[in-house]
């Protein structure tokens, strides 16, 4: 199956250990409204569509 029929979902510890940022500064980009958009499951747990994550990444990057 290609990438476009089935998008990996990420957890936030993928994407902090991805970012190699702290787990604060994620959650704070996700208070303040900055982080990728995410996916809330009915146990509390979240995840990151990798499509989301990489649109989310490519946003970010300085205009040559």
């Amino acid at each position: 199956m290609s990438a476009r029929v089935v998008d990996e979902k990420m957890t936030i510890k993928e994407v902090i250990a991805d970012l190699k940022v702290p787990p604060s500064t994620f959650y704070r980009w996700r208070q303040l409204g900055k982080g990728p958009r995410a996916i809330k499951l009915p146990n509390g747990d979240v995840r990151i569509r990798r499509s989301e994550y990489e649109r989310w990444l490519t946003e970010r990057e300085d205009a040559a």
